[in-house]
Parts: structure tokens; C-alpha cells; sequence
């Protein structure tokens, strides 16, 4: 069984959230509002946070900033009734796992629980750290260095950088990254993790275009040298 927190100011679908997380044997917490959810977070230490953006008193966006700021991990699914690209891509920037998108089908909001919990399982496993060269990066605390000066990088970068140290040496699909990291097989293009590879060796290598550590596999995907 997980624990839950639920943060939403619509009491039926908060109801409704409420009754179909408990039918799954998850113990449920709740919130209204943006402040009282923070505090459950910092309190209560939930398996995962299912988080409405347009809250009273401190909005989603804002609660899930001041948290990832704070190097809590717990997993994130968003809920919005924006459906703006703009939108998804500023909560998942700013630390959320996974994204549904109102009105909402229950069975997928479900099913994405249950992906988002499995991986954070999963995870339990995956290396604290990954240093090389002049680099060093933390992975509990979302903190990088490189010679000792800190870089900035996204959530998403650190998600590729632990799967990657965690089968260092070995081939990871962009496929295994859009799954493991994104945490949805329909995630636009798979160029969107090049993307990121790139702006990666752009913060970690001594020289971008030619990677020492973070190397391309051809028409197979990435793996870590160190």
C-alpha cells in the first residue's frame, strides 16, 4: 500500500480521486489549497502527489517549484485542465513525473499511478552519485558541479544521467529513457531525449562534439563511459 497525497480544490473529483485511489488500497491524504498540501509534503512523506496546477493560496506550479528546490523527490502527476503544450512543459520543467490532462479517464490516471509508483521502486536501486573527470552529481539532493562550479540542469538531465551511471558501460534505447524517465511510451519524438543528451554534453564534456563519457550508440540509443 502507498500513500497518496491528492491536491485539488474540486470536491468531486477530489470525491472521486479519494474513493478510487482507496478502492486500490492506497491510504489517501487530502488537500484543498497549495499551503496545506506543502505542508503534508514536508509532513507526511507521500509515495507520490497527485497535484492540481490552479490551487488557492499557492498554485501547483509554485508548490512544486518550492519542493524540487528543496530536494524532495516524491513523484508529481499533474492535473490541468490547460491543454497548451506551454503548460505541460512548465510543470514537467520544473519537477513533475507525468501529466493528465481534464476531464480525465480514470482507468489512465490509475494505470499512470501505478507506472509512476512501480518506478519509483525501482529507483531505490539506482546510484546517489555519479562522479567523473571534474564532475560530480547528486542525485538525492538534484545538485551537479563541474570543476567545482554548480550547474544548472533540469529534472529531466538527471533522470537520463542516473539511468545511464546506473548500466554504465552498457546500451540504453531512447525508447528504455523515454520510459524510465518521461514515463509515457507517447511522448512526442524520441529526438526529444537527443535533445537533451545534447544539452548535457554541452554542461558535463569537455568538448561537446566529441563526447568522451556520454556516447551515442547509432540507431540504438546512449551509454555512459567513465
Amino acid at each position: 500500500m502507498s500513500r497518496i497525497l491528492v491536491v485539488e480544490d474540486d470536491p468531486a473529483i477530489l470525491r472521486g480521486l479519494t474513493d478510487n485511489l482507496q478502492y486500490e488500497s492506497h491510504e489517501v491524504l487530502t488537500a484543498t489549497d497549495g499551503e496545506t498540501g506543502y505542508g503534508l509534503i514536508r509532513q507526511k512523506n507521500p509515495d507520490l502527489v497527485i497535484l492540481d496546477l490552479m490551487l488557492p493560496k499557492l498554485s501547483g506550479y509554485e508548490l512544486c517549484r518550492r519542493v524540487r528546490a528543496e530536494g524532495v523527490s516524491t513523484p508529481i502527476l499533474m492535473l490541468t485542465a490547460k491543454g497548451e503544450e506551454v503548460d505541460r512543459v512548465r510543470g514537467l520543467d520544473l519537477g513533475a513525473d507525468d501529466y493528465v490532462t481534464k476531464p480525465f479517464s480514470v482507468p489512465e490516471l490509475l494505470a499512470r499511478v501505478r507506472a509512476i509508483l512501480r518506478r519509483a521502486r525501482s529507483t531505490e536501486t539506482l546510484p546517489a552519485q555519479l562522479c567523473f573527470d571534474d564532475v560530480v552529481v547528486d542525485f538525492q539532493r538534484y545538485e551537479a558541479r563541474k570543476s567545482d562550479k554548480p550547474l544548472k540542469m533540469v529534472r529531466k538531465e538527471f533522470g537520463i544521467l542516473r539511468l545511464l551511471a546506473a548500466r554504465a558501460g552498457q546500451v540504453v534505447t531512447r525508447e528504455e529513457l523515454l520510459d524510465q524517465v518521461w514515463g509515457y511510451e507517447n511522448y512526442p519524438s524520441t529526438r526529444t531525449v537527443d535533445n537533451h543528451i545534447a544539452s548535457l554534453r554541452a554542461k558535463l564534456e569537455q568538448d561537446p562534439s566529441q563526447p568522451c563519457y556520454l556516447i551515442t550508440v547509432h540507431g540504438v540509443g546512449y551509454k555512459l563511459v567513465d
